[in-house]
């Protein structure tokens, strides 16, 4: 009987999903904090945004190349930071430069996970930079660390929860390296819209309101009025939903301050989100990224003197911010820069 169980469970794909999600980020979870490494909750964060897609386990030469773009990425993020913000003008010109040409990239069809991982290092690690450069060389040694270390854990995740048949993985559009005229024009759409709001955040140091920047450039990665109110109200929604069950979560372990009380509560939250997110409905796109912010705000209410209230208010306050910043500078440009709609 247990054994029949056993097969039904593990010949149904989206129950495997559910339990892979589960397993992969409650045991990301216990390494990560039992550890505790430099930025070791990015560990848990990547495992769920990688598992929450219903992907099939990554081939070895993939999940190389992903590790070997994180560490190129940043690479570009420490030499960009630690060289050219010594001169603030010629910085500036790059940091149009850098900005353009990364959107284009990926408009012609370039590696997504890179053009993240980009983005993330040439927005944050002069910020970094701008107080201490050794700081800066260490966030970017525990980001690389953590998101190959992430690598591990999701083949750990598909050996434990393997999918019932082989599937392929989905064949990505093939990277056009001659000029693209659409894609060029895409690219300056999105960097008209960042660059200014980046070169005075970058400048002037105002690291609180690093998100701002962080989702503005994120939101426009599809320079479309409408995909980027869409984006930013999807991340909105899923901020709100993922902070009501955060202040559950954060008040229960406050409650109950034992870390294996922590991993069971985390494994009790991860299946319910992960059958959320695998159920096919139409808020399940919000579970997905519900469950990041669940993350990102029950680990910034661990540090000493933390704020649940108003670090949930501030985050939902930044994303408001960003979403009103772009759908206002997307109306400027389209009307006095750029008449024309490109459609690719």
């Amino acid at each position: 009987m247990n054994s029949l169980f056993i097969s039904k469970l593990y010949a149904d794909v989206n129950t495997m999903r559910v339990l892979r999600f589960a397993f992969g980020v409650t045991f990301a979870c216990g390494l990560a904090y039992g550890i505790n490494w430099p930025l070791a909750f990015l560990l848990p964060v990547f495992t769920a945004l990688i598992l929450a897609m219903p992907l099939p386990k990554p081939s070895l030469r993939a999940s190389l190349q992903n590790m070997m773009s994180t560490l190129f990425a940043f690479a570009i993020g420490l030499v960009f930071s630690l060289f050219f913000l010594q001169f603030p003008l010629a910085y500036l010109v790059m940091l149009a430069l850098v900005l353009f040409h990364l959107y284009y990239y990926l408009n012609r069809g370039g590696s997504f996970w890179f053009t993240l991982m980009a983005m993330i290092a040439i927005l944050v690690l002069p910020m970094i930079a701008n107080s201490h450069e050794g700081l800066a060389v260490s966030f970017s040694a525990g980001f690389v660390y953590s998101s190959w270390l992430t690598i591990a854990m999701i083949w750990l995740a598909h050996f434990v929860f393997p999918d019932p048949e082989f599937t392929q993985f989905p064949v990505k559009p093939k990277y056009n390296k001659a000029y693209v005229d659409v894609a060029a024009k895409l690219a300056l759409k999105s960097t008209l819209v960042v660059y200014p709001i980046t070169a005075v955040f970058i400048t002037y140091g105002l690291s609180d309101y690093l998100l701002v920047m962080i989702f503005s450039a994120l939101f426009i990665l599809k320079p479309d009025l409408t995909q980027g109110k869409e984006a930013g109200k999807n991340s909105l929604i899923s901020t709100v939903l993922g902070g009501v069950f955060a202040w559950l979560f954060y008040w229960l372990i406050v409650a109950v301050p034992q870390f294996h009380f922590y991993l069971l509560l985390m494994l009790a939250t991860t299946l319910f989100f992960g059958r959320n997110i695998f159920s096919g409905s139409a808020m399940a796109k919000y579970y997905s990224s519900g469950f990041i912010a669940l993350l990102v705000v029950v680990n910034s209410s661990m540090a000493a003197d933390a704020n649940f209230n108003a670090i949930l208010a501030q985050r939902i306050l930044l994303i408001t911010t960003a979403i009103v910043y772009i759908v206002c500078a997307l109306k400027v440009i389209e009307r006095y820069f750029l008449r024309h709609e490109y459609k690719t």
